[in-house]
């Protein structure tokens, strides 16, 4: 399992996201996007999201990580690692 025993949130950036006093939105960005690179390949990130959301973003709605992990769900493009000899050959 994960270091911080949470598979929806492996390096528990997220729950640090919400720790920091006085973060903004681009540093919420730039650990969404370390988070969803940490994500073990196959990850369903669309529930993981909605997990996240429910656990950290309902209670801070207007906290930057809320309003970051709520694009993130509504982004409709396509989720997953692209690229390497795998990405080559579909």
């Amino acid at each position: 399992m994960s270091k911080s025993g949470d598979s929806d949130d492996p390096k528990g950036l997220i729950r640090e996201a919400y720790r920091i006093e006085a973060i903004g939105m681009a540093e919420c960005r730039s650990i969404f996007v370390d988070w969803a690179l940490s994500l073990p390949e196959g990850a369903d990130t669309d529930d993981s999201l909605s997990r996240l959301i429910a656990r950290h973003g309902d209670a801070v709605p207007d906290h930057p990580m809320s309003v970051i992990l709520r694009e993130g769900l509504d982004d409709p493009t396509p989720r997953g690692r692209r690229g390497g000899r795998r990405g080559r050959l579909q």
